[in-house]
Formats: structure tokens, sequence, C-alpha cells
């Protein structure tokens, strides 16, 4: 367990913290024993699968619902117990919930109206909340005269004016077009660092939480997996969980043939033998595991001689291209076991002319391939 402050005295370096939170509904154990804190000013993700408890858990620290067990602190002190409009905490929901028959300024000044604040305050307020999202001339237009961007901006702004200790974002982008969904990423993160409030923000999608997050919590079945920057998720997981739901990767199924302290020679049940590295302690012949490789750490080659180097090398031929401009990738049909395997493309034009069905080259070398004990269900 992550080790805090007495309650008596706060961590002002901490703007929010879970201490071994549990959460259970009947016999199902929603959260389970969440640890982790959330620096002062950072943007902080929780990232997992449909049902995994990350809802729940905003839920919990917005107050709308209590812990079984565990601690839930804000600037230091434990919120157990206090409301939801007793916490200095706001929250945004997928569907923004503007009042549609009310101006940007209305909307923005509603909840100030509700906190009793007078009436020759809130003009003040709600200009300064306007001009640090960049909409300082939106006050008189009408909600539906803005475009889905500029909503969700007025749906920060109305929080930020109630001067929250944090901001609490749950899957805000998700009824986004894919085009506006790519903007708004940059400019949320943008927005976080300029305004400097903490964000704690929930998705199952995992562009936005890596493109956006000073941390990343990957959540998955009430648990958190790893808590890391967005490049120690992608490079360094430390479990399968991890590796094959953060980015893409290629995996096989398979059982350690021989092992020394950091790597082993792994043999699948198509017969492939692959030679990778350990991620955590070292695993004794015969024990099942799953490798994952990257795509952009696959070599691709026309001519097998260009990869001899290499620990690890395949042959097969175009299944597909994928192109994508600079994330172009293409599947290829493992002639031995007929297994398809992503490669990125290189930022080249070398492989522009590739043809469906082409013999191609493959290869990669041991300290790409991570191998992880088997998780239940691995298939070759």
């Amino acid at each position: 367990m992550t080790e805090t402050q007495p309650a008596n005295h706060p961590d002002n370096s901490l703007d929010l913290e879970s201490i071994d939170v549990v959460k259970r509904f009947g016999a199902f154990t929603a959260v389970d024993g969440v640890t982790f804190s959330a620096p002062r000013g950072s943007f902080f993700s929780i990232l997992g699968p449909s049902g995994c408890g990350k809802t729940t858990l905003l839920r919990m620290i917005a107050g709308f619902q209590s812990p079984d067990s565990g601690d839930i602190r804000i600037k230091g002190r434990s919120v157990l117990g206090v409301s939801p409009n007793r916490r200095n905490v706001n929250m945004i929901f997928q569907h923004l919930a503007l009042f549609p028959m009310m101006s940007v300024s209305e909307n923005v000044a509603y909840g100030l109206q509700c906190r009793g604040v007078p009436k020759a305050g809130i003009g003040p307020k709600v200009a300064a909340a306007l001009a640090r999202v960049d909409l300082p001339d939106a006050g008189p237009k009408r909600i539906d005269q803005l475009s889905g961007g500029q909503k969700q901006r007025i749906a920060i702004a109305r929080c930020l004016v109630l001067e929250p200790d944090l901001l609490l974002l749950d899957e805000p982008l998700g009824a986004l077009d894919l085009k506006l969904r790519e903007h708004m990423k940059v400019e949320l993160k943008q927005l976080q660092q300029k305004i400097g409030t903490t964000f704690v923000y929930i998705t199952h999608d995992q562009s936005e939480a890596l493109v956006m997050s000073d941390q990343v919590a990957v959540m998955n079945n009430g648990r958190f997996e790893q808590i890391g920057t967005p490049q120690e998720l992608y490079y360094q997981p430390l479990t399968a969980f991890v590796a094959g739901f953060v980015g893409d990767a290629n995996r096989w199924h398979g059982r350690v043939e021989t092992a020394n302290g950091t790597g082993a020679r792994v043999v699948t049940a198509d017969g492939i033998t692959l030679i990778g590295g350990f991620v955590g302690d070292a695993l004794p012949a015969g024990a099942e595991v799953d490798v994952f490789v990257r795509p952009e750490s696959v070599s691709l080659a026309r001519e097998e001689s260009g990869l001899e180097s290499l620990d690890n090398r395949l042959s097969g031929r175009v299944e597909n291209l994928l192109f994508n401009g600079a994330n172009s990738t293409v599947l290829v049909r493992d002639d031995r076991t007929r297994g398809e395997i992503m490669v990125r493309l290189p930022q080249t034009a070398e492989f522009g002319n590739l043809a469906h069905d082409e013999t191609v080259h493959l290869g990669w070398n041991a300290a790409q391939a991570k191998c992880f004990p088997a998780q239940a269900g691995g298939a070759s």
C-alpha cells in the first residue's frame, strides 16, 4: 500500500488519494483494493475495458457512492461521509447536460447562483472562466450555436468557475465524431496544462489516455494492473493484460523450452520457436507463456538475407495492406502456421508497392519480444 500522511498532516502536493478502496455489489467486487494518488495539477487517466470498475471508482471520488472499505482523500483530507455537494469536486459526463434554454453565460453562471454568490460577483467570474477556455466572446450565444468542441469547453468552464480541487471526466469525448475527438484530445491536454486544475479522466480508449495523460492507471476486473507514464505502459508493460490492451501487439501462446535468468526459448502449439525476454520473474521449462511483439518492432524485408542478425525470423505472404499514411500496416500470413502478423510499415516509400500474396520476410530481436505467464484462454 502507498504510504500516506496522517489525517492531521495533509499532503498538499497531492490533490487526490485512493487508499485500498473496495466496493462490492452483493457478491460482485467492482473495485478491489485500489490505491493511487494524483499530484496537484496533473492529468491522471484510468483506462480499462467496459465493466472493469472505472466508473464506479469515479463515482466514489465524486461522492455518489461510498466505498465498503478504504479511504479517499482530497487535498490530504478524508472525504468519507462527505456529501457530493460538500466536496470541492466537479464532474463532466459524456452527455454534457448543458441547458439548451439558457445562454452560454447563464449555463456557466448556474452553479454560482446555486451557491448563492451575489449577482454582482457572478459576471466577472463567468467572464474569467470563459476566457480560461479561450471562448471570451461566447457568453451571449445559445448552446445550439456552438460546435461540439465549443460545447466541451463550455462544460469545462461551468465547472472551473466553481474553482474545484478536482475535475472528474467520465468519457467526455465518447459522443463526438472521430475527427472532432482527435482534435479534442489535443485541445483538452493543452487546456489542462493552461489552467492547472487536476483532471481525473476515465476512458476505454487507449489513444485518449496515452495522448493526454501525465499518468495512466490500467484497470482490469476491479484492480489496477499498472500505473505509469504513457511511455512506461507502452514500452515496459508489467502484465500480459497491459501488453495486450495498451497499443497493438502480436501475440503467441506457447511453452518455455529452455530458459536462463532473463529470457527463454518458447515453442508454440504450431511448432514455432520464439526467443524472448521475461517480464518479472523467470519461468521454468514447461511453463505456459504469452509472447508479445509490437508491430513496429518487426523488421520487414523482401530478401531473407537482410534479417540474418535477428533472433526471430519468419516468412509469409502479404494478406492485406492497411494504408493510413504514417500509421500504415501490413498483415502477413505466416507460411508455416497460417497465423496473421501485423507489421508497421517504415516511414519511407520502400514498401509502398507491396502486393497481395507477395512473399516477405520478418524478424525481430529477443529484447523486443516480452514473455508473460500465460493468461487464461491464451491461444496459439
